[in-house]
């Protein structure tokens, strides 16, 4: 196995024979959203020449930033939160030189406000894996005892079927902890949510101990933290990347994909020993691969940017209940705010959605000068198929990274990790996707 950082510990499969040499051979990868990048770069480090090839004008997908000219200041399309236990989105920035452009409190630390009473806290799990914090009321969820945290462990043995309500009665840790976590990891609601999946992002993080559990975000921007430094590594590495691409169809011979055909007509072989790996949305891996089954439910998430410049408080973001708005983050010209599980919302007006949004976010951040002022400019975000729906009925159908085809493998948030669309999943997808070419 090969990777251009640490070992991951994932494992490679099949070996391919070589076009005139290791450092001839060629990889395709359509696609070019994190789970692209990460293939390209994992491939790219294991000395394959990368031909990455984009339907679109950025590459980024879901995670990038551009300029709004209606508020006059770069955003995020969206607001992602790594934690330091992701492992592959760590190296994967470790990688492309990345690294240092996370920011972030420094240590596990989690703000909470919730709506309903005005009632503020810190969730702050000590740094070792021995949960000391659960016995310290100052660090965990206010109305709750030590001993009711062990209840989380049930979602370490659920089974398929069970959704996360189904895990932990209702009462101030199902509530104050238990849905915001699993909501905003799952993008979708805990009744219906796989209590798997949400077992296995505990697993990584809180099982782990607050030194796994260190918030973590880009000091600018998405796309100077994911996109941008990935783009130059790739091209210091001989990679060409095309942008207004957009693959229509695979032509297939002999149980492999012998070439790939642009929207224009321009046919691009795949010659043995050549490599694809297909990083792109579920809907066009189907329409690609006829027969693929893959997942068809998808979740909403709701962004809403408003201009206007706050102090970031100690730790840049805190998590809302009791009303719409659900993450709150403070970034330099805009604050940012997060509403997951948002396929409710799609079809009322974005102006409503701001003007009942905007005082939660005065009342959490605690702009007294603000509030009852002129809302600022906002631009709200509608993603109506922001990820799969995260349930046990979608989870069973998330195929794997082999394909028939000994040539190609998919790459993509909504394949089989193990983990539900994040930006962990999105990156380990193309990890996997790599490995299967390496030796």
């Amino acid at each position: 196995m090969c990777h251009a950082g640490k070992s991951s510990g994932l494992r490679s499969g099949i070996a391919f024979p070589e076009a005139g040499g290791p450092e001839e051979r060629r990889a395709h990868v359509v696609g070019a959203g994190l789970a692209g990048l990460s293939a390209a770069v994992a491939l790219a480090g294991c000395g394959w020449r990368v031909a990455l090839c984009e339907a679109g004008p950025a590459a980024g997908g879901r995670c990038r930033s551009y300029f709004d000219r209606a508020l006059g200041c770069r955003i995020d399309n969206g607001n992602h939160l790594l934690l330091a236990g992701n492992s592959a989105a760590i190296e994967y920035l470790e990688t492309t030189g990345a690294r240092a452009t996370l920011t972030g409190p420094g240590r596990a630390l989690f703000p909470f406000f919730d709506l309903t009473n005005d009632e503020r806290w810190v969730l702050a799990p000590n740094p070792g894996p021995l949960p000391f914090w659960i016995f310290c009321p100052s660090r965990r969820v206010p109305g709750t005892r030590g001993r009711d945290y062990w209840a989380l462990r049930r979602f370490f043995r659920a089974s398929p079927e069970a959704t996360v309500a189904d895990m932990v009665p209702d009462g101030p840790l199902y509530r104050r902890l238990v849905v915001p976590l699993s909501v905003a990891s799952l993008n979708t609601r805990p009744e219906q949510g796989s209590a798997r999946l949400f077992g296995r992002v505990l697993e990584e993080s809180l099982a782990q101990g607050g030194a796994a559990c260190v918030p973590l975000y880009p000091r600018t921007g998405l796309s100077e933290t994911f996109v941008d430094p990935a783009l130059a590594w790739l091209a210091g590495r001989g990679a060409e990347v095309r942008f207004g691409r957009r693959i229509a169809a695979l032509e297939t011979a002999d149980g492999r994909i012998a070439a790939l055909v642009a929207a224009d007509g321009e046919r691009i072989a795949a010659q043995p020993g050549e490599a694809v790996v297909l990083a792109v949305p579920a809907p066009i891996a189907a329409d690609l691969l006829p027969g693929l089954v893959v997942p068809d439910a998808f979740e909403a998430i709701l962004n809403l940017h408003f201009r206007v410049h706050v102090a970031p408080g100690p730790a840049g973001f805190i998590a809302l209940l009791g009303g719409l708005a659900e993450w709150v983050f403070v970034k330099p010209e805009v604050v940012s705010v997060t509403v997951s599980a948002a396929t409710r919302l799609m079809e009322r007006p974005a102006d409503a959605l701001a003007a009942e949004i905007w005082p939660e976010v005065c009342r959490a951040l605690d702009l007294s000068g603000v509030q009852g002022e002129a809302m600022p400019s906002v631009r709200v975000v509608k993603e109506r198929r922001a990820t799969i729906a995260a349930t046990p009925a979608e989870e069973r159908i998330r195929p794997g990274a082999r394909t028939a085809f000994a040539n190609l493998a998919l790459a993509g948030d909504w394949t089989a990790t193990g983990l539900p669309g994040t930006i962990e999943g999105a990156i380990r997808s193309g990890r996997i996707a790599a490995d299967i070419f390496s030796r």
